[in-house]
């Protein structure tokens, strides 16, 4: 049962392989692609941006404490000018924990400096290759829409597209059933030619011996009539005296011979 559930779902995956490769248009995939790397470019120019505000507050703040220090040491003067060595004392030892502090924002600074510089750089990378991706993406639609142009054309020239393809195999049905009923006619036909079949559109009570005798009844009819006519014609005319005429024209002639 399991390998027969595999197979299963090798053959599942194979059509829905298949069908998908059908449904999919490559330019549609190019363009999402490429709409997906400019994503990605956004969010490495905002990474970008924010290192580079990191740094900036950075920056605000070691100018900041470089004021205080510097103001700081002034202070200690003053306090020892003044005979206030314990004021000098404290001024300076608050100088040396914003000196302490200014280490650790110049250390950051250096940090945000390089990722600032290292993010820059893979940003102008990355620009790069979507500049280069945007124009193989619009070469390669060019090309698949003049190829899908071409089939097309190709298609339904030589009849082997699906629309050309349906359009033949329905004047192939056609064609079929128009020989099936000229076949089924022509039987009809001679069925009735030799009695086999009888006529629904005749009389009922007709058969063969009637059909037979109203043929013999329309010859008398025939001859009947045949026989009126000769009837009618001038004794002249008729073939025994034309036959008489010829003898009486022939005889002085072998009288005349002999």
């Amino acid at each position: 049962m399991t390998s027969i559930a595999h197979r299963m779902a090798a053959l599942f995956r194979i059509k829905a392989d298949k069908a998908l490769d059908k449904a999919e248009d490559p330019r549609e995939v190019l363009d999402y692609s490429y709409t997906q790397q400019q994503e990605l470019l956004q969010k490495v120019r905002r990474g970008v941006a924010d290192v580079a505000t990191s740094r900036k507050r950075i920056d605000l703040q070691i100018n900041q404490l470089r004021q205080s220090g510097g103001k700081l040491e002034g202070q200690a003067q003053q306090a020892l000018a003044a005979g206030r060595e314990d004021l000098a004392r404290e001024a300076l030892s608050r100088r040396t924990a914003v000196a302490s502090q200014l280490t650790d924002l110049q250390t950051q600074q250096a940090t945000l400096q390089a990722e600032e510089e290292k993010l820059t750089l893979a940003s102008q990378r990355l620009q790069t290759k979507v500049d280069t991706f945007r124009i193989s993406k619009e070469t390669i639609k060019a090309r698949y829409t003049a190829a899908e142009a071409q089939t097309r054309i190709t298609e339904a020239v030589t009849g082997i597209g699906e629309e050309m393809g349906d359009v033949g195999m329905a004047m192939q049905r056609a064609e079929d059933k128009t020989e099936q009923l000229q076949a089924r006619a022509g039987a009809l036909d001679e069925l009735l030619a030799s009695g086999a079949l009888e006529d629904a559109t005749l009389p009922a009570g007709r058969d063969d011996i009637q059909a037979e005798l109203e043929r013999v009844t329309a010859g008398q009819d025939v001859d009947r009539e045949l026989a009126r006519m000769k009837a009618q014609l001038p004794a002249s005319a008729t073939p025994s005296a034309l036959e008489g005429k010829s003898a009486e024209q022939g005889a002085p002639d072998q009288e005349g011979t002999s």
